[in-house]
């Protein structure tokens, strides 16, 4: 009586072709998931700053979104903007939070580094005016993805063009500065 089965070259070979296999199909897995991961943060920035300006609407009081520990990477948070102080005010009600297990990197131009201020029309407040663009950028080169861009009406859009981006790079204030 003869048993079926494979022999310990057979199965060598077997795993030696799985190998191969999933070496060539890996590297293409890791960008796959880190393209969605890069989507769905500037999705979920672009949500937060829409929700955060309807909420200072519908309120009728300035609402800030701010990030999380001053890094946009790290999330975010909405809160009403009681008196003026922002985030250094622990008694302003918090509204959202949304906090980033994927660590994307995001930075923020001049005026939209840390937090963003709505009036309660609407619009951006930074001494009489905010717009800027958060870029939502590529793990391992400077270069943008996604940008969230905040206009000066209040207006938030979500561009997917992929740019060379100086704060991709590390986010030096200089080179903030330059961009704003």
């Amino acid at each position: 009586m003869r048993q079926q089965g494979f022999s310990l070259i057979e199965l060598l070979m077997g795993l030696m072709i799985t190998g191969i296999v999933l070496s060539l199909v890996s590297p293409a897995l890791a960008a796959l998931t880190e393209t969605n991961h890069r989507e769905a943060a500037a999705n979920s920035l672009v949500a937060g700053l829409r929700s955060a300006r309807s909420e200072a609407i519908t309120r009728s009081q300035t609402v800030m979104i701010h990030a999380i520990d001053g890094d946009w990477s790290q999330g975010w948070r909405i809160i009403v903007d009681v008196n003026g102080k922002g985030y250094e005010d622990s008694s302003n009600p918090l509204l959202v939070e949304r906090r980033s297990g994927t660590r994307v990197p995001i930075f923020g131009n001049r005026y939209v580094r840390t937090s963003i201020r709505f009036s309660n029309l609407g619009e951006p407040l930074h001494n009489g005016f905010q717009a800027g663009t958060l870029h939502v950028c590529a793990a391992r080169e400077p270069v943008s993805q996604h940008q969230v861009v905040l206009a000066s009406n209040g207006r938030v859009s979500l561009r997917s063009q992929k740019t060379e981006q100086a704060l991709c790079a590390g986010g030096n204030d200089s080179e903030q500065r330059a961009d704003a």
